[in-house]
């Protein structure tokens, strides 16, 4: 049986550089974003580099119906799921003092409630996945950041998100590791992607962390038996203070 994966938030940076190597591993995948027209190239792109098969899922994660969704569909292709990518994300910059509730929300929902939902729904194709090769297992990776490790300032919002998603993925670990089903929060300091934009004017881009070292960090978790369990990765900007983005 092929490999399958789903991966949110694929269609730039993170996500489109891990769907990237899964499709050099011969991955049936299904990838999603908002943006239609960009994943339709996106899709182009993944069958060129040797994806199995593509499944595309234009939708809004924010929106509750999408992660049932998004997984049936993943289900109804494949059958089955041996990674789960939860990348999808926003990010949200401001004090705690100045911070509108309508964009706290949408920060909540796409960083937290909608890997939540997706996890709960994707769980049972995972667990089947790890139950045919229990050497394996199946694996989940979240992108976390390290900002939910070491808080900073005017990152409350997305920091206490991604703080919430590394303690899902220990919990979780609790939970199914014993199935074959585990997972890894990766925390990195600022990656080179459009998300990061905001802050190159300070940061600047080739200082920061190449999309590629998350990649291969993806790369050997998949690789991992099902015996061992890292739950948690934190990631620093060389030349940087070990504490802060």
């Amino acid at each position: 049986m092929t490999d399958s994966a789903l991966v949110t938030g694929a269609s730039r940076g993170i996500g489109l550089g891990i769907a990237t190597r899964l499709a050099q591993l011969g991955y049936a995948l299904t990838v999603t974003a908002r943006d239609a027209n960009r994943l339709g190239e996106i899709a182009g792109h993944l069958r060129r580099e040797g994806a199995a098969d593509v499944h595309v899922v234009a939708a809004d994660l924010a929106d509750p119906a999408t992660p049932e969704a998004l997984v049936g569909g993943h289900e109804a292709e494949f059958g089955t799921m041996r990674a789960l990518i939860l990348n999808a994300g926003v990010g949200t910059a401001g004090p705690i003092a100045e911070l509108p509730a309508r964009r706290f929300d949408k920060t909540v929902a796409v960083n937290l409630t909608a890997p939540v939902a997706v996890l709960q729904a994707a769980l049972p194709l995972l667990r089947a996945a790890a139950a045919a090769d229990p050497a394996r297992g199946a694996k989940i990776v979240a992108l976390s950041s390290i900002t939910g490790v070491y808080a900073e300032a005017g990152l409350a919002a997305y920091g206490a998100t991604k703080a919430a998603l590394i303690s899902l993925v220990e919990t979780l670990d609790a939970e199914e590791s014993g199935n074959g089903v585990s997972a890894t929060a990766i925390a990195p300091g600022h990656v080179d992607t459009d998300m990061s934009g905001w802050i190159k004017d300070r940061i600047p881009a080739e200082t920061m962390i190449p999309v590629d070292d998350i990649v291969e960090i993806v790369d050997t978790l998949l690789r991992l038996s099902s015996r061992t369990v890292l739950p948690k990765l934190v990631l620093t900007r060389a030349g940087a203070g070990l504490y802060g983005a």
